[in-house]
């Protein structure tokens, strides 16, 4: 017995050569697993996985809102956001206060009503502008549209002694002396380049809108070829810029198309700021945007030097606002943001104001009365801020204009941290938030039929007391510091358009239908007629 024991009576586990046959019978395994991957197996199953991540990080971030169910994965409606449609927006701002989409990485809330758009603008703690993903590269990442919090509003504070009533009155000549250049163009295009026949005018008052901009914001400094240039190309641009695009740049897109047309508005910019300080310096007089702010800087420098150097200064000698000296980039950066604010929604604007008045002729001969009568009947009278204050009528159909058909119809904003949108939804950090503009504007508890254009609201009406549905240049402290000159530059236009041009409109059936493209236009862009008015 203790022979048997003693042979036969030992653990498993103290035998040596187990282990290996553990270890054989593991490899085995994990080898026949392996084996039954193949690299499509794996391919599939982490697209399964990511899908179902994308869906349910969706559906986490949409929470309670009104929104799709589920997303196309990854793109979600990029496809059919490629080609928007102003009927499917109205949609989505009908269907709540807060609904959302997501498309590619971003998540979207979309502020519908006028108080959840209000929230939004006057929300610097939780949201700051964004436009698109795009936009720091064309912008650039340092321009002072991106800075935040107590940076920005120093910086404003730096540019707003370029829009007060004195700053605007000092550039009235330069844009008169591009309307009248282009207001003769147009009848050389109407009536001798195409014999009397309609031509889409949308493109070419792109085109005077952005002649209008650059010869206000940096004067004579930039050839008028150097204008057209900027004014071809800026369409470029506009299309980098759309609410859904691709987020990163990839050649021969529409995104590195931008990028390039960007790099030269921001060249000739440069140029124009070495321009202009070397004029100053020598005491130049104020003729532009550029200048003002240049002279500031030379001015503020000068303040600097005499404090340091001990000599008594009178307090009526500093300057409202002490400014350091910026490069000539800085400069080009910001008078691009400049451009990139007023271009696309003046040149709305502008066509939907000469649609309109030649479809409404009682209204535009209201405003040719209007204009002569301040000018005592002659029409040749240059401009004046006396003058266009006294504009009444011709303002209310401006600020009618920019009710009926918003330039801007939304604002892109992008959550610093979770925001609070409602007691009963957080909107998640990173995610894009869109006040939109066009469901205040068209309230009908505000404006009575607010599809109906009618200018009279504005002066025998209750329009002007309705501040908070007036969201056409935000409000907050992204606010538009153009907003009084972007006024005054569209009744100037017009005004003077009244009374030295004739204009027909060739209706087609799509001339009321919105096409949406960073703002919106007439989806048959114009069509018109000019002639001289004897």
């Amino acid at each position: 017995m203790a022979l048997v024991i003693n042979s036969n009576f030992a653990s498993p586990l103290a035998n040596a050569e187990y282990p290996k046959a553990l270890e054989a019978t593991a490899e085995g395994f994990v080898a026949r697993v392996c084996n039954g991957i193949t690299g499509l197996n794996l391919a599939v199953t982490v697209l399964l996985l990511l899908i179902a991540y994308d869906q349910f990080k969706y559906v986490w971030n949409k929470g309670s809102i009104v929104g799709p169910a589920w997303k196309m994965p990854f793109i979600g409606p990029f496809l059919s956001s490629v080609n928007p449609k102003m009927d499917e927006y109205k949609a989505k701002w009908a269907s709540g206060d807060l609904s959302c989409v997501s498309v590619f990485h971003k998540f979207v809330v979309i502020a519908s009503s006028r108080d959840m758009a209000r929230k939004v603008f006057n929300s610097p703690m939780f949201v700051k502008p964004c436009v698109v993903d795009v936009a720091y590269k064309l912008l650039r990442p340092t321009n002072w549209v991106f800075l935040d919090g107590r940076a920005h509003v120093d910086y404003r504070k730096g540019l707003n002694g370029l829009f007060t009533r004195q700053a605007l009155e000092t550039y009235l000549p330069g844009q008169e002396e591009v309307y009248d250049r282009y207001f003769s163009r147009f009848i050389e295009i109407s009536q001798h380049e195409n014999g009397g026949k309609p031509i889409p005018y949308m493109p070419i008052f792109r085109e005077l809108m952005c002649a209008v901009s650059c010869r206000t914001f940096v004067g004579h400094y930039m050839s008028d070829a150097a204008v057209k240039k900027i004014a071809d190309d800026y369409y470029k641009i506009t299309a980098a810029l759309e609410l859904v695009n691709f987020p990163v740049i990839i050649p021969f897109t529409k995104t590195w198309y931008g990028k390039k047309a960007a790099d030269m508005v921001l060249d000739e910019f440069t140029i124009c700021a070495a321009k202009c300080k070397a004029r100053m310096a020598v005491g130049g007089n104020v003729t532009c945007i550029m200048d003002g702010w240049v002279r500031s800087m030379y001015n503020s420098q000068k303040y600097r030097e005499k404090v340091a150097k001990g000599i008594a200064v009178d307090e009526k000698e500093k300057p409202p606002m002490l400014l350091r000296e910026f490069s000539d980039y800085e400069i080009a950066q910001t008078i691009f943001t400049f451009l990139f604010a007023s271009q696309d929604a003046t040149s709305s604007a502008a066509t939907w104001l000469f649609q309109l008045m030649a479809d409404r002729p009682e209204i535009l001969d209201r405003v040719r009365e209007e204009n002569l009568a301040v000018r005592n009947g002659d029409k040749n009278q240059r401009f004046s801020m006396d003058t266009l204050e006294k504009m009444t009528y011709t303002r209310a159909v401006v600020k009618e204009t920019l009710r009926y058909r918003p330039p801007v119809i939304m604002v892109p904003y992008v959550a610093k941290r979770s925001f609070p949108v409602t007691d009963s939804y957080t909107a998640p950090k990173g995610s894009m938030v869109v006040p939109s503009v066009w469901p205040a504007l068209h309230d009908p508890e505000v404006y009575p039929n607010p599809d109906f254009f009618d200018p009279e609201r504005w002066i025998s009406g209750d329009a002007e007391k309705a501040v908070k549905n007036w969201l056409v240049f935000g409000t907050g402290p992204h606010y538009c510091l153009g907003q009084i000159y972007a006024q005054l530059n569209l009744m100037a236009m017009i005004g003077k358009a009244s009374m030295h041009l004739n204009w027909e409109h060739h209706v087609t059936p799509k001339s009321e239908d919105i096409k949406v493209f960073a703002t919106i236009f007439p989806m048959d862009d114009l069509p018109l007629v000019f002639s001289e008015r004897k």
